[in-house]
């Protein structure tokens, strides 16, 4: 069996995009707009941080999966392409995070 991965979650929310707000809760998150969307994912951020203070694993696997799906929504209706935040990360990945903070202008 083939582990599911991050752009096969990023290929179901832009099939469930596509979807009527009645069918698809993700659909209904994007027709909402980006604030309504954006405002979801910051709730599940903030459940992770929660869950990742109080050392709750199971909770913090729960809302890790949430926030996950959710910036995904976000991304999805932005039309930001999963591949250009992946592009993203391996440019940064060129340099160690010390060397890049240290070479941004103060």
């Amino acid at each position: 069996m083939t582990p599911f991965t991050l752009a096969d979650l990023a290929a179901i929310v832009a099939q469930r995009a596509a979807a009527s707000p009645e069918e698809s809760y993700t659909a209904k998150l994007i027709t909402g707009g980006p604030a309504k969307a954006a405002k979801k994912l910051g709730e599940e951020a903030v459940e992770a941080v929660i869950a990742a203070v109080a050392e709750d694993r199971a909770n913090l696997t729960a809302e890790a999966a949430d926030v996950l799906y959710h910036l995904l929504v976000v991304l999805q209706g932005a039309q930001i392409p999963l591949n250009d935040v992946m592009a993203e990360l391996e440019r940064r990945t060129a340099q160690s995070g010390l060397a890049e903070k240290a070479a941004r202008p103060s």
